[in-house]
C-alpha cells in the first residue's frame, strides 16, 4: 500500500493536486482513493454548524479552532484525525491500494503518518504571491505556520498555473515508479 501525503498552505491547490495525483496513478494501474485528514471536522461543520459546502469559502475559523484549541489542546487528543484516518485506511484498504490524502499541514501529521506506514511519499505544495484572503489570525494559525518548518518532504511543487500542476503531479509518479519509492 502505498501513501501520498499532500501539504501546503490555504488554497495552494492540494485537492486539485490530489486529483491530478489520482487521475495519473490509475494511468499506472492503481486505485488511488483521495482523502482527507480533516474530514471529521468537515463533518462537524456540515452536521452540527449548518455550513453549505457548496460555499465558496471554507469555515476556516471553525476548523482551526475546532482541530487545535479543542480537539488537540483542551481535549488533549492530539491525534484524533490521525486515528480516525488511520482506521479509514484500514476499512478502505480492501478497496484501494494508494492513499492520497491532501491536507497535512503538522509536522505532527507529516511523521505519524511516516512512521505508522512503510510506502509514504510526502509532498509540499507552494504558491508564492498568492492572496488567499485569510485574516491576519487566520494566517499565523499553527496550521499556516508549521508547515514552513517541515523540511523532511520528498518532492516540493511549485503552483504557478494548472499545467505546473498537471505536470508535476506526472513527474512524482513518474520518478515513484521509476526509483520503487
Amino acid at each position: 500500500m502505498k501513501i501520498y501525503v499532500i501539504g501546503g498552505k490555504a488554497k495552494c491547490g492540494k485537492n486539485t493536486f490530489g486529483e491530478y495525483l489520482k487521475e495519473q496513478l490509475k494511468d499506472y494501474g492503481y486505485k488511488p482513493c483521495v482523502m482527507h485528514l480533516t474530514e471529521p471536522l468537515y463533518e462537524y461543520a456540515r452536521n452540527y454548524f449548518c455550513w453549505n459546502e457548496n460555499e465558496e469559502e471554507k469555515p476556516r475559523e471553525f476548523l482551526q479552532k475546532m482541530g487545535i484549541e479543542i480537539i488537540q489542546e483542551k481535549l488533549g487528543k492530539k491525534d484524533f484525525l490521525l486515528n480516525r484516518l488511520f482506521e479509514d485506511i484500514e476499512i478502505l484498504s480492501n478497496f484501494f491500494d494508494t492513499f492520497i490524502i491532501t491536507d497535512a499541514r503538522l509536522i505532527h501529521e507529516f511523521e505519524s503518518i511516516k512512521m505508522k506506514y512503510p510506502d509514504v511519499t510526502t509532498i509540499k505544495l507552494v504558491r508564492n504571491n498568492y492572496d488567499t484572503m485569510l485574516t491576519e489570525e487566520e494566517t499565523n494559525h499553527i496550521t499556516e505556520r508549521e508547515i514552513d518548518a517541515y523540511r523532511d518532504f520528498d518532492y516540493i511543487v511549485d503552483n504557478i498555473t494548472l499545467e505546473d500542476l498537471k505536470r508535476g503531479a506526472l513527474e512524482v509518479v513518474r520518478k515513484e515508479e521509476n526509483y520503487g519509492g
